[in-house]
């Protein structure tokens, strides 16, 4: 009996010791009054406040390293403490002074990744903008006196991809997007600029900076065109990127810009087509010439090189005959030249019969010049900066003057 009597006994004063130890807990926040929170939820430890203490006492003697050292120690040993977000905040405005701008960028961060309930949410986006904009901006300069180094375009990247993770919808969102293929187009990326300013118009229609997104779409396929890649896309690309521009943001400060794009692109479109026609017409394949001296006034009626393709036909007209500049071909007569040219090769004897003899029926007038088309792209050298996968190897430009024509904007400098 005596022996149940002291099992009751101890039962009860470990469980009387037992819900005084978890009935409240004390918590110390610097400049406040000590709180009791209720069971289960975040408490501050003896060891952290210690740390924490030490941080605040080193910032007072100017010992920001050895601050810096006990916030790092909090995160690191309590991440769960209620002092962890306030430590890691203010561990990371002094990485910012003591000039550490991309360790306090990744402290920012995990600020907004592991608490992103902490009331300094918002400071810390804007401080990982602002070191990143800082990044952008130092390719080839200092910035206070201070280099970032040949890397600083990939970080950042790498910050501005770390607010349009953890803040989708954040006020600096739409922006960091932008910075993106800014930086991008820095290091001659255009791929990868396209992807991301394709982002911005795509997921951030109505924010200012769209604007601006969809006009670097079209001057980063317009540096292409006028680089003379092969792809005949870049073109067509550039002058649907404008064409949208255009009818999206009409009253930009960038319309009238847009507006001179397009005229260069299609001044190119014509003079590339004129010098095939030409090209066409000095080896005396009269129909594809007409061909494209009527691509020519499709393409800009009213220009110099339209009213010269039409003076051309005309003269072609009145030398050789409609009916020779017609394209269509009947099937007999497409036999017999085939039958013909197999004939004389066979034979080996004679010379081959040339395609234009058909067209030589007059006398025509010569060439304005003499010009020719492009070698094959596989024999011109590669002078673009695009990626071959999707700019393609570049070839020497088909216009006879380039600086006649209104020079492409840079970049925006928002």
């Amino acid at each position: 009996m005596d022996f149940l009597i002291r099992v009751a006994l101890l039962c009860t004063v470990a469980t009387l010791i037992f819900s005084e130890s978890v009935a409240a807990s004390v918590v110390f926040q610097p400049g406040k009054k000590a709180k009791f929170v209720a069971p289960g939820e975040e408490q501050v430890s003896e060891t952290a406040l210690e740390l924490y203490q030490t941080a605040q006492s080193a910032e007072k003697e100017g010992n920001l390293k050895r601050a810096i050292h006990a916030y790092v120690d909090i995160v690191r040993h309590h991440p769960k403490d209620a002092l962890a977000p306030s430590a890691l905040y203010r561990g990371a405005q002094l990485q910012e002074q003591q000039h550490n701008y991309f360790t306090a960028a990744d402290s920012y961060r995990l600020l907004v990744e592991r608490y992103p309930g902490t009331p300094h949410f918002e400071e810390a986006i804007e401080a990982q903008f602002r070191i990143g904009e800082m990044y952008l901006a130092s390719k080839k300069k200092k910035i206070l006196g201070i280099s970032f180094g040949k890397n600083s375009l990939d970080r950042a990247v790498t910050i501005f991809a770390n607010i349009v993770r953890t803040a989708p919808y954040g006020k600096y969102t739409a922006r960091a997007q932008f910075n993106i293929g800014l930086a991008r187009e820095k290091q001659n990326l255009p791929e990868m600029a396209v992807e991301a300013y394709q982002a911005v118009v795509n997921k951030f229609p109505n924010e200012p900076i769209a604007a601006d997104a969809q006009y670097q779409l079209g001057y980063i396929w317009l540096m292409a065109a006028r680089k003379g890649t092969t792809d005949a896309a870049a073109t067509t690309n550039a002058k649907t990127a404008f064409q949208d521009f255009l009818l999206h943001y009409p009253h930009s400060e960038k319309a009238a810009q847009a507006r001179a794009d397009l005229d260069l692109l299609e001044h190119k479109e014509t003079t590339s087509s004129y010098q095939v026609a030409k090209f066409y017409d000095k080896q005396k394949y009269y129909r594809a010439a007409v061909i494209y001296y009527n691509e020519v006034i499709r393409q800009q009626p009213g220009s110099t090189e339209s009213n010269l393709a039409k003076k051309r036909i005309d003269q072609l007209r009145a030398k050789v005959g409609e009916s020779a500049l017609q394209p269509a071909i009947s099937t007999a007569q497409t036999t017999k030249k085939k039958s013909e040219a197999h004939g004389a090769r066979t034979a080996g004897t004679g010379p081959a019969a040339k395609p234009s003899e058909a067209n030589n029926e007059a006398p025509l007038p010569a060439s304005d010049s003499d010009g020719s088309l492009p070698p094959p792209a596989s024999l011109a050298p590669d002078i673009t900066t695009a990626p071959d996968h999707l700019f393609g190897p570049s070839s020497p430009s088909t216009s006879s003057d380039t600086s006649s024509t209104p020079a492409a904007s840079g970049s925006p400098a928002p």
